[in-house]
C-alpha cells in the first residue's frame, strides 16, 4: 500500500479528489486522526485488495467511486458508489476492488 503525504485539506472538501489512483497500488490518505477514531481515504487500482484481517474497532466504509467486494466473516457483499458497509470490530474482513474504487473508511474507537 502506498501512502502519499499532503497538506491538510481545505474544508468543505471533495473527498474523492483528495486521493488519486496509482497503477497496481492502493493509495491511502488520513484526513482525521483523533483519540476517538480516524477517517482515511483509499483509492484502489482495479484488482487490488486488502487481504483478510481483523480490527479492534468498528469500521464504516463509504464508497465514493467504483465497485468492490467486501467479505465479512466469510460472507461476500457487493458495494458500489453511494453505498456504505459496516465491518464490525473483531470480525475478519477483506476488500477486493472490482474496478477503480475509492472509499472513505471511518474507524470508531470505543
Amino acid at each position: 500500500m502506498t501512502s502519499v503525504q499532503r497538506e491538510e485539506p481545505k474544508w468543505p472538501a471533495e473527498l474523492a479528489a483528495l486521493v488519486q489512483y496509482q497503477p497496481a497500488a492502493i493509495v491511502s490518505r488520513a484526513i482525521v486522526q483523533a483519540a476517538g477514531g480516524s477517517v482515511t481515504l483509499f483509492a484502489f487500482d482495479e484488482g487490488q485488495h486488502l487481504s483478510e484481517h481483523t480490527a479492534p474497532f468498528d469500521a464504516l466504509a463509504h464508497v465514493l467511486e467504483g465497485a468492490a467486494t467486501v467479505v465479512i466473516s466469510g460472507v461476500a457483499y457487493q458495494v458500489e458508489a453511494g453505498q456504505a458497509i459496516l465491518m464490525p470490530a473483531n470480525k475478519p474482513h477483506a476488500v477486493q476492488a472490482q474496478q477503480h474504487f475509492k472509499m472513505v473508511l471511518t474507524m470508531i474507537r470505543s
